[in-house]
């Protein structure tokens, strides 16, 4: 039996032994000093440069994803959020002084402190970056944690234990292995804190084990994040800018645009950059280029995607761009379908592939009201020259984070909250708010003598 095939049942003993490790071990970790956790920090920023190479081959042989776009996400975005930690951790870890209400003479203040033992579980879609992100943060705050990387990323799970292991003594971080039921054996566990990123179907799954310990929870999950085109924006710009989106990492990131409502006027001239955007980046003489984009994760996901395509122009949806789907190697080319309607599955569910549904409209508050009526997104994206505009669909809709006038922004700012509300998530991170998100605030009051 190989490593990837290992099961709870293999491990049972082991993920026990390693967890009673960390739950006794956890008060030195709390205690450590600022300098101590940035020498840990640095040692895993060394560890994860210096297999760069082996990042790249692990991420490649599991998704097919283009050696750039794996670089940028797996290895330097998390390289500099590591260095964020490190030179901000002594401001972070400093008490916020507080002046009493009713004695100025006691002192009072908001203590940041370790939340204890955690536990990360990782996507497929950044099967690196999306794990040492967050172990970053849990380790600048002073925490212990068990990390497990999903079976769908085998080769990329063997390299981040390796990692992992170099700097890392078990009692601290470890890595397990292995298929479904050890997250599942995990979950089971009394942690004190779960940060999981994937479906909003599995988050409930992993809210509801966190529930029977009262552990705290960060869930970054998804939904469908919209595009508002208004009257009058430039759509060539728009055009590549969506085109650019679903093609990165094969449209399966969890802000990746939707479904777009543009108003009929601009929308052929919408399809038409799309569809020119697309040739110049992904085709050489008319034949797709499959290493300048990731493949769709496995067949199950391709099945289900291909599903809605289907439903989408059974129900008279256009392929108005793309549309053709290569089950023999997961590929699917970047495609646009026009007159869809809400009935259709692909306004139901999230996509997560290169399809992008087209909608339009007559007035934007017909837009926000189809917003409004439905799960509040991760992201939300509008293109605008209209302040106004701008303003009413910010003050009437709801969603994890905003980029007006581009794709991603919010996210790629690490002084900004990245997270999602209610069904696209609970709790955000990202730079500071991913030291708060593995922190207690601990109110401290203290009486001094007369």
């Amino acid at each position: 039996m190989t490593d990837t095939q290992l099961t709870a049942a293999d491990q049972s003993d082991d993920i026990k032994r390693v967890f009673a490790l960390q739950q006794a071990h956890q008060w030195d970790v709390k205690a450590s000093s600022a300098d101590a956790r940035k020498a840990k920090l640095a040692k895993l920023k060394a560890a994860i440069g210096a297999h760069t190479d082996d990042i790249i081959a692990a991420v490649r042989k599991d998704t097919r994803k283009p050696e750039g776009e794996i670089r940028i996400t797996e290895v330097l975005n998390i390289l500099g959020n590591i260095q964020l930690n490190i030179d901000n951790l002594e401001d972070w870890m400093k008490p916020t002084e507080v002046t009493p209400t009713n004695n100025p003479d006691d002192k009072a203040m908001i203590v940041p402190e370790a939340r204890g033992v955690c536990l990360i579980l990782g996507p497929w879609n950044f099967p690196i970056g999306l794990v040492f992100g967050p172990l970053a943060a849990a380790v600048a705050a002073g925490n212990c944690c068990i990390v497990k990387l999903t079976d769908l990323c085998p080769n990329t799970a063997k390299i981040a234990k390796q990692i992992v292991e170099e700097v890392f003594e078990e009692n601290e971080v470890a890595v397990f292995e292995g298929d479904v039921s050890v997250a599942e054996a995990l979950l089971a566990l009394p942690f004190n804190h779960i940060f999981f990123t994937g479906s909003t179907r599995v988050g409930k799954i992993v809210m509801a084990a966190a529930a029977k310990h009262l552990a705290s929870v960060t869930l970054e999950l998804g939904g469908k994040s919209p595009v508002i085109i208004d009257e009058g924006a430039d759509v060539a710009a728009i055009g590549a800018a969506l085109a650019g989106a679903k093609q990165f990492n094969g449209g399966q990131a969890c802000i990746c645009p939707d479904y777009v409502f543009v108003k009929d006027s601009q929308k052929d001239a919408l399809v038409e950059s799309f569809k020119t955007n697309v040739a110049n980046n992904l085709y050489e003489e008319g034949k797709i280029n499959k290493e300048a984009i990731a493949q769709i994760v496995n067949e199950g996901n391709f099945a289900r995607v291909k599903s809605l395509y289907d439903d989408a122009v059974a129900q008279g949806a256009t392929v108005a761009a793309g549309g053709v789907l290569e089950a023999e190697d997961l590929t699917i080319h970047p495609t646009m379908l026009t007159d869809v309607t809400p009935q259709m599955k692909i306004l139901q569910e999230e996509i997560f592939a290169p399809v992008l549904p087209v909608m339009t409209y007559d007035n934007l508050d017909q837009v926000i009201s189809y917003i409004e009526a439905r799960d509040k997104p991760l992201a939300l994206y509008i293109f605008s020259g209209n302040q106004d505009n701008v303003d009413k669909v910010l003050a009437r809709t709801s969603s994890g984070g905003v980029t007006v006038n581009g794709v991603f922004s919010h996210y790629l700012e690490n002084r900004l909250p990245f997270g999602g509300v209610n069904g696209s998530g609970i709790g955000s991170y990202h730079g500071h708010f991913g030291f708060k998100a593995f922190s207690h605030e601990r109110a401290v009051y203290m009486h001094m003598a007369a």
